[in-house]
């Protein structure tokens, strides 16, 4: 069925997505992936063809347009290109909201210009080494020392942890407060005690540097605090749900892909003198997971008209996260199958897609996380 969700400037600007990925991304990627780190300049060609920032006012340089629908144009094309090491989405939906909803005008003027020309790269700093999903665990501390704060901690799994040179750091300003004593503090590049760690090796996603960062009397200045004291729980809630349906959309995109590769090799291969296509099991995987990422589609599209009109709940946003990354775990793992010998060589996008697209179900909250939440919605 066609798809009813994007205009004619959706299009084009789709089209504009594709041309960056061919000229800047893709020639460059394989070369990424074994430094496991994307070139700077990628960050700052992004920037210029205004691709950072979208959703930031014109007057800090951005594009203006909060319509989260270029934001899924993104992730469905980055996604399809099977280049996720640079992580716009990561920086544009994710951080980019903590920063236009909670910063300061003194805030925004000295962050926002860099954030959209990808001179100033931006991480989000939450998991530790002993809390993941749980806030109440967190044991990274800042404490009041008048004009400033003195932020001592550890934090690992750290996506553009090596490039970030802004790290939105949760931490805890008031010991016995809980998951409401926490405050999300900025540090910056080059903070005296601030030091990165290991560049950590994962089993996908090479070139998406993720690391561990270590705080060791770092003093952050008073005017780093962003949002309200004590206020990241909240902060950090209020802005969920457009994280996890940011993971949906690259999950069906990533599924759809996958299918599509896997249809077209399916007609060309061929075993006992004819193409696996004819096999009547063959025809039923493909039939299978066609149905269900076309269904998966409809509900994932309507979350995104939901939230782009400003109607998206967390408990949809819950179920469309869980669903969508699970199927594209499903899916990676059939079409590998259906591949043969051939979806266990790393030069086959197959092969990259299974890896890559493995922490789906993981970061953004775990799939058993997703569950919780809708099943408290339902329960009490």
């Amino acid at each position: 069925m066609k798809r009813q969700l994007y205009t004619a400037d959706h299009e084009a600007f789709r089209a504009t997505v594709r041309t960056f990925l061919d000229k800047e991304v893709l020639p460059h990627y394989a070369q990424w992936e074994k430094d496991g780190i994307v070139a700077r300049e990628a960050w700052l060609a992004a920037g210029r063809q205004g691709l950072l920032g979208l959703a930031v006012d014109e007057e800090y340089g951005g594009g203006g347009n909060s319509d989260f629908r270029y934001g899924a144009v993104l992730a469905e094309e980055f996604t399809r290109a099977g280049a996720p090491g640079l992580a716009v989405g990561l920086h544009n939906d994710i951080i980019g909201p903590y920063l236009t909803s909670l910063g300061t005008e003194e805030q925004k003027r000295r962050w926002l210009p860099g954030f959209c020309s990808g001179e100033l790269v931006t991480a989000i700093a939450m998991t530790e080494p002993g809390a993941g999903s749980d806030l109440q665990g967190i044991r990274t501390t800042a404490e009041d020392h008048g004009d400033h704060w003195i932020l001592n901690g550890s934090k690992t799994f750290i996506s553009n942890g090596i490039l970030a040179d802004l790290v939105l750091v949760v931490a805890r300003t008031t010991p016995e407060g809980g998951a409401h004593g926490l405050s999300l503090l900025v540090v910056e590049r080059g903070a005296e005690g601030f030091e990165r760690g290991r560049n950590l090796d994962k089993i996908g996603q090479k070139s998406q540097d993720t690391a561990e960062l270590f705080f060791k009397d770092v003093r952050v200045p008073k005017e780093n605090l962003l949002g309200e004291l004590n206020g990241a729980f909240l902060h950090l809630m209020t802005n969920l749900a457009q994280e996890r349906l940011a993971i949906a959309v690259a999950g069906i995109a990533g599924a759809e892909h996958l299918l599509e590769i896997t249809t077209r090799y399916v007609k060309e291969r061929e075993a006992f003198g004819r193409p696996l296509a004819r096999l009547q099991h063959i025809r039923f995987e493909i039939a299978e997971m066609a149905t269900e990422c076309a269904v998966t589609r409809t509900f994932v599209d309507r979350c995104i008209t939901e939230h782009t009109e400003g109607g998206l709940d967390a408990v949809h946003a819950s179920m469309a996260k869980w669903w969508a990354t699970e199927l594209q775990k499903r899916v990676a793992d059939r079409c590998l199958q259906l591949h043969g010998g051939y979806g266990y060589m790393s030069e086959f996008p197959v092969a990259r897609a299974y890896t890559d697209g493995r922490i789906q179900t993981i970061y953004g909250g775990t799939t058993e996380i997703m569950k919780e939440i809708i099943g408290r919605s339902l329960l009490g």
